[in-house]
């Protein structure tokens, strides 16, 4: 049994992407891709989660449990999709939905029911990725440059990958094998609250409302003095940080700013930190390849374009064979296949964890 199925709901909060892979002989081929939008009640209270508040022990519990659900739901779209049956599918690699993401403290919480997944769908799921790195001292993320390196590195040329999401997070495939990665700083998450507070819609599409606004260089300034971006990797970060309140702190001294410049500056400082850490630690590249929600921010690809210069191409994960908007399900795809073979699925290089570990635990059907 070679199939898999990756399941991740990411910072964006923009419900669950999955995929269906086989990994017959090593290879991997993506057999069919389903999203499952949260509906607004859950979407709601899983924003809610994000900060401290009121009764948060059963609510976070039965969150999990719609978490599952949607889970569950964008699982039986797979199957009917690929024409498989659950019996098909050797285990699913579920992400979960982080509610606090605290490695400094030793914990980071993915919000899903495991048990209820793998009851609903009949199938081993695996969950909870991220502990055991954290446990063995490392960030718990980004978990996805291992994956980047089995799927897309090549010998001898390095590459880098951007995942983002509602962080931004880079993977450098080095041309000698070696791979590091980390957390950026905050990718579409600040662009989309910024949107939704101002235009009452989940995201900017296209980028076409930052690319209305002038960008204040003031503005960004303050937001680039966030002592994380100076930070050595490894680092990882969340909505613990970067958030709206985050944000309207920042915002003191800018009352009269138009909102649309301010939704062009905060896609800039995402385009700005990216390139930074590319620049300082894949200084040779020549092509970024782009997954994730930015990779159809088309002002955001342009602001990378000019913050890396003509000496780097910006492209999208197309440009390997990859729908941008599958590659990290897919990479949780791998970590569950990584799991079943009991093969470690973290990078010390990348965490900082004492040592490879097998990531997961395991909710057998």
């Amino acid at each position: 049994m070679s199939l898999f199925i990756g399941l991740m709901s990411g910072t964006s909060l923009d419900g669950v992407d999955g995929v269906l892979v086989d990994f017959w002989a090593g290879a991997a081929r993506t057999m069919a891709a389903h999203h499952m939008p949260y509906p607004p009640a859950l979407l709601d209270e899983l924003r809610a989660l994000q900060a401290p508040g009121a009764n948060e022990l059963e609510r976070e519990a039965l969150a999990g449990n719609g978490v599952a659900t949607v889970y569950a739901q964008c699982v039986a779209g797979l199957l009917e999709k690929s024409g498989m049956q659950a019996a098909d599918v050797r285990a699913i690699g579920a992400h979960g939905q982080t509610i606090r993401h605290r490695p400094e403290l030793g914990f980071t919480s993915q919000t899903i029911n495991g048990a209820l997944l793998a009851e609903l769908a009949g199938i081993d799921t695996i969950v909870d990725f991220r502990s055991r790195d954290v446990a063995a001292g490392g960030q718990g993320a980004p978990l996805v440059p291992a994956a980047h390196q089995a799927l897309f590195g090549e010998k001898g040329k390095t590459r880098v990958l951007a995942n983002i999401g509602g962080i931004g997070n880079i993977s450098v495939l080095h041309a000698s094998g070696h791979v590091t990665g980390f957390d950026t700083g905050p990718g579409n998450v600040l662009i989309d609250e910024w949107t939704r507070l101002h235009l009452g819609k989940p995201y900017d599409a296209g980028g076409g409302w930052a690319a209305s606004g002038q960008e204040l260089p003031q503005l960004l300034a303050v937001l680039l003095a966030e002592p994380y971006f100076a930070l050595p990797p490894p680092k990882s970060t969340g909505r613990d940080l970067f958030h709206l309140d985050w944000l309207q702190a920042r915002l003191a001294g800018f009352g009269h700013a138009a909102p649309a410049d301010v939704a062009a500056t905060l896609t800039r400082l995402t385009a700005a930190t990216l390139a930074g850490g590319i620049r300082a630690h894949a200084p040779d590249t020549d092509t970024l390849f782009v997954c994730g929600g930015g990779a159809f921010n088309d002002t955001l690809l342009r602001m990378l374009a000019e913050e890396l210069g003509e000496r780097v191409t910006v492209q999208t994960t197309s440009a390997l064979g990859a729908d941008p908007s599958h590659v990290e399900a897919l990479c949780w795809a791998w970590l569950a296949w990584r799991f079943d073979d009991r093969k470690a699925g973290n990078l010390p290089s990348v965490t900082g964890a004492r040592g490879e570990r097998v990531l997961g635990a395991l909710y057998p059907r």
